[in-house]
C-alpha cells in the first residue's frame, strides 16, 4: 500500500489519533522558529493542519502534503482559524519551490514517514534562504542504537504509516550546508527529538 493511499484511509482519524499526544511538542517547535513579520514559512508535511492553530499571524505561510485527503482537512482547519496559508500537493523528495524560497521551513513528523529521509531533507535546504532556519520534530534512532524491536518493526509500519528506523544524523551528513544548532528530546524518552538547524551561506 502506498504512503498517499493509507494517509487517505487514515486521514479520517489522524486528530484524533497523533493531535492528543503531539500539540506541545509542536507548540515549542514552532516557538523556536524566528517568525518575523512578512517572512515565508514553509510547512513540509502538513498533513491535516495541526500546526495551524499554533502559527503566529504575520508571516506568510506555504504548507504542502502527499494526500489530497490530508489536504482538504488542513484547508477546513485554515478557513475556521481565518488563517491565510497557501496548501499544495505534492512529494516532499521534489519540491515545486526554486532555490532560496523560504526563511524557514517545518518538517514535523515527516523524515521518519518518507522513504527517503535525506532526499527531503535536502530538498528542505535547498528551498532555504542562506542563514534560514528550520525545525524538525521526529521520531530518530541515535547512531549505533541497537533498538531491535523498532527496527525489526519498520519494513512493516513504513509500508502504510512511519518508520521506526531513521537515524537524523545520517540524513544530515549528506545535507552540509545544514548545521545543527539545538538537538533536545522531546518525548518517550528522547526517541521524538526537537532539532533546530540553520543553513550557512552569506
Amino acid at each position: 500500500m502506498s504512503l498517499r493511499h493509507s494517509y487517505t484511509l487514515i486521514a479520517p482519524f489522524y486528530d484524533a489519533l497523533v493531535a492528543p499526544f503531539t500539540i506541545d511538542m509542536r507548540r515549542r517547535s514552532l516557538a523556536s522558529l524566528p517568525l518575523a513579520a512578512q517572512s515565508e514559512v514553509l510547512l513540509i508535511g502538513i498533513g491535516s493542519g495541526l500546526d495551524l492553530p499554533l502559527l503566529p499571524r504575520g508571516p506568510r505561510y506555504t504548507g504542502l502534503d502527499l494526500t489530497p485527503a490530508m489536504l482538504s482537512r488542513a484547508r477546513r482547519k485554515a478557513q475556521a482559524l481565518g488563517l491565510d496559508i497557501r496548501l499544495d500537493q505534492g512529494d516532499a523528495r521534489t519540491l515545486p519551490y526554486p532555490d532560496a524560497a523560504f526563511d524557514a521551513v517545518a518538517l514535523h513528523l515527516i523524515l521518519a514517514v518518507t522513504p527517503h529521509p535525506e532526499r527531503v531533507l535536502k530538498e528542505a535546504a535547498r528551498v532555504l534562504r542562506p542563514g534560514g532556519q528550520m525545525v524538525i520534530l521526529d521520531k530518530f534512532l541515535r547512531p549505533r542504537q541497537k533498538a531491535p524491536l523498532r527496527r525489526l518493526l519498520s519494513p512493516v509500519l513504513g509500508s502504510f504509516a512511519t518508520r521506526t528506523n531513521v537515524v537524523f544524523e545520517e540524513a544530515l551528513a549528506q545535507t552540509p550546508e545544514l548545521r545543527l544548532l539545538s538537538d533536545r528530546p522531546a518525548l518517550a524518552g528522547g526517541w521524538f527529538r526537537h532539532l533546530v538547524l540553520r543553513k550557512t551561506g552569506p
